[in-house]
């Protein structure tokens, strides 16, 4: 009975030691996997910080194409408010 008992001790013995084993094994994968993923992000921010330059210039390119514009429209509305009124003044001569 002795023997049985001492084959169960050193069986649980040896599933304790095998676990203990596959856990420090798996801590490393998981720890290597993390340093790789660090990695990867840290590359993807570095892209995404070049990226931030060029869609700051292109607001840039941007922000001065729509002020032109702008000046382009109120030179637009001078004109057709000065032809408004030469049809105002037209109209009441033909009218009056």
């Amino acid at each position: 009975m002795a023997a049985v008992a001492w084959t169960a001790i050193g069986m649980l013995g040896a599933t304790l030691a095998a676990l203990v084993g596959a856990i420090f094994h798996i801590g490393g994968r998981i720890d290597s996997q993390g340093r790789d993923l660090g990695g990867r992000i840290d590359s993807q921010g570095r892209e995404l910080g070049e990226l931030g330059g060029r869609i700051d210039a292109l607001g840039r390119d941007l922000g001065g194409r729509i002020d032109a514009l702008g000046t382009r429209v109120d030179a637009l509305s001078t004109r057709i408010d000065a032809q408004a009124e030469r049809i105002d003044a037209h109209v009441e001569r033909h009218a009056g």
